[in-house]
């Protein structure tokens, strides 16, 4: 919500201000705050870039300015990130709803005075988003350090967090590129709309329908985000049967948000423009571009919760192969054939993304429905039963598991990777007090 107050307000300075930032949040969502920090040094000719590769040049001064203030805001997103990801796992939900709302309400006067009462224009919406960025970020902070609930799971920083590198880069880099193949499409679309006739209207209103589907995307994802906890935990348990009752809660769930959701968004067509704009041509386009945008709301609802689930079932590469497909191959090539061969202009790009989102639907749920729920049980089942061997000092245990599991799982669970850290762990924890040839030897099979 932060980055959506502060578009509203700048919104109500212009086209040229709302479209500037408009461009300038997609160019640096689709570089990557990563790659924007390595060329702070040459972030003045940012907007030779822009120009370069056809936007407007006046958009693209300003463009240049907002993105040179959004790169301090890497620091503590950077942070706050790691903590909403450590304190959703222990589903300790109620500290981070609280610290969302401390940071929205010292947003909101805080956006007022930077943009409007100090008329640092595009200068003090990035700041903002920064300072309450830091906010949030303290505030988890504290919690996790001071909070008694976090006890156990606190740690001090030590050589023990490298030992299961190569584990967590086998789930991360799958993961990232699930979300950068989603968020590349989605600001393309933007980037693309600076290419149109009128620009600053293009870019004004595709960037209005990307923050109303964004903000309303945070609902879904949450509900994804708890599908993804509970199918993990019920297969880690080895209840193939309860993981599936929670995908087809969760589905029912979405299913009934977003039905809601969609048709509230379209009786309110003739006003949703007035909380961006005052000028009367924006506020028009919004309203014929509503449709659409319902259409995107319901099919990207269907998706987040499916690529929950998926990231709950250990199934992040086929969602990365999915987004690839769906996002390259449908979304961006239809949206172009619309926009530009067709004529359509926006309701052209726009309508790209909700082909992108009913391929990306349809795949995710033929995904979940082919899958054999009963091995994925076993596989989780057994790390979970090896993992607490290793912690609790026994090898017995953990051998075990051949007894507890068919061949064709122990294939998938036995990986090299996952037998070097499994050594690492007994060798280097002393849970094992003597490991002799032949436990070595098992170890390394496994």
């Amino acid at each position: 919500m932060l980055r959506v107050v502060a578009m509203m307000m700048l919104g109500h300075l212009g086209e040229l201000e709302l479209s500037s930032a408009s461009i300038a949040t997609s160019f640096t969502n689709v570089t990557g705050f990563s790659v924007i920090f390595g060329m702070a040094g040459a972030l003045d000719t940012l907007y030779k870039l822009l120009i370069l590769i056809g936007q407007d040049p006046l958009i693209s001064v300003e463009a240049g300015k907002f993105t040179i203030w959004l790169i301090p805001s890497l620091f503590p997103y950077a942070i706050l990130q790691s903590l909403v990801r450590y304190l959703q796992i222990q589903s300790l939900i109620l500290p981070m709803l609280l610290s969302s709302l401390v940071s929205l309400f010292f947003h909101l006067p805080l956006c007022w005075a930077l943009i409007l009462k100090l008329k640092l224009r595009n200068a003090g919406a990035p700041l903002a988003i920064c300072l309450s960025y830091m906010v949030n970020a303290i505030f988890l902070g504290h919690y996790v350090k001071f909070s008694s609930v976090c006890y156990k799971t606190r740690a001090s920083l030590s050589k023990d967090v490298f030992l299961t590198t190569s584990e967590f880069f086998q789930y991360a880099i799958p993961s990232a590129v699930m979300v950068c193949f989603e968020w590349w499409s989605f600001e393309a679309v933007v980037l693309l709309g600076g290419l149109l006739p009128n620009p600053e209207l293009e870019t004004s209103v595709l960037s209005i329908c990307l923050a109303v589907t964004a903000s309303h995307f945070l609902v879904q994802y949450s509900i994804g985000v708890a599908a993804s906890t509970r199918v993990s935990n019920e297969l880690g348990a080895g209840k193939p049967r309860a993981a599936r009752v929670v995908v087809f809660v969760v589905l029912v769930l979405s299913v009934s948000e977003f039905i809601i959701a969609s048709t509230i968004i379209f009786f309110c067509r003739y006003i949703i423009g007035y909380a961006f704009s005052n000028e009367m041509d924006v506020v028009n386009y919004v309203k014929d571009m509503t449709p659409f945008l319902c259409l995107s709301i319901i099919m990207d609802s269907l998706q987040a919760v499916l690529s929950g689930v998926a990231r709950g079932c250990g199934w992040q590469h086929i969602g990365a192969y999915i987004n690839l497909g769906a996002y390259y191959v449908v979304g961006i090539p239809v949206a172009l054939l619309l926009g530009f061969v067709l004529h359509l202009k926006g309701e052209g790009l726009w309508s790209g993304l909700v082909a992108r989102a009913t391929v990306q639907s349809i795949l995710l749920a033929l995904v979940t429905c082919l899958k054999n729920w009963e091995k994925q049980a076993s596989i989780k089942h057994a790390y979970q039963v090896i993992s607490k061997a290793v912690e609790g000092g026994s090898t017995e245990e953990a051998f075990d598991v051949d007894n507890t599991v068919g061949e064709e799982v122990q294939e998938d669970l036995c990986t090299p990777a996952m037998g070097e850290l499994m050594i690492q762990e007994v060798l280097h924890e002393g849970v094992v007090q003597v490991v002799n040839e032949p436990e070595l030897e098992e170890w390394t099979r496994w």
